[in-house]
């Protein structure tokens, strides 16, 4: 059985989406999911599925997270080898100076099109930089996130609203509990 992580969106950010972890984990197991573990209260869950599209799988997900707790959460998924890719592949751990901390990945549902990122490029101001790779954004921000060029503009919210963003740290823990899941 493959292994997958599914990043929810909103999920436990301010007063509203409140889910406790022990409920997003039955709510998986519920759909037949094995092995179902979250990571921290941000809405990270990691599992094993049967044979099925990718598509699908998110669906099923998205209408039982409905079902259950009676509101909507994009679900981004991601496989275990798609998140190793992902490990490796940071354009920012090859430069010198970066600082593992300010580093962010925002993960898309699709791959963009070229004009959000000519938005994007527009928008990322030194000492901020991004970098696109396939369905990936990945960020480094020295002045931390709150400070970030990339905060206070419609990115997100007009240019990549199918999409959730998880810190560097966040991003290899998943993946090593996805390694550890086997």
């Amino acid at each position: 059985m493959p292994t997958y992580v599914a990043m929810l969106r909103g999920i436990n950010l301010g007063p509203h989406k409140r889910v406790k972890m022990e409920a997003l984990r039955k709510s998986f197991e519920s759909l037949g999911l094995k092995n179902v573990q979250t990571y921290i209260q941000s809405g990270n869950v990691i599992f094993k599925a049967g044979k099925t599209s990718p598509a699908s799988l998110r669906r099923k997900i998205e209408a039982q997270i409905t079902s259950d707790f009676g509101f909507s959460s994009l679900a981004i998924l991601r496989s275990q080898e798609e998140l190793g890719k992902v490990v490796t592949a940071n354009p920012f751990l090859k430069q010198a100076g970066t600082s593992l901390e300010r580093l962010h990945v925002i993960f898309l549902s699709e791959t963009p099109d070229r004009d959000v990122l000519k938005q994007l490029e527009a928008l990322t101001k030194s000492p901020d930089a991004s970098c696109c790779l396939g369905q990936e954004i990945y960020l480094h921000l020295p002045n931390g996130f709150a400070q970030s060029s990339l905060i206070h503009n419609p990115l997100e919210r007009k240019l990549l609203t199918r999409a959730t963003t998880r810190n560097w740290r966040s991003v290899n823990n998943i993946y090593q509990m996805c390694l550890d899941c086997e």
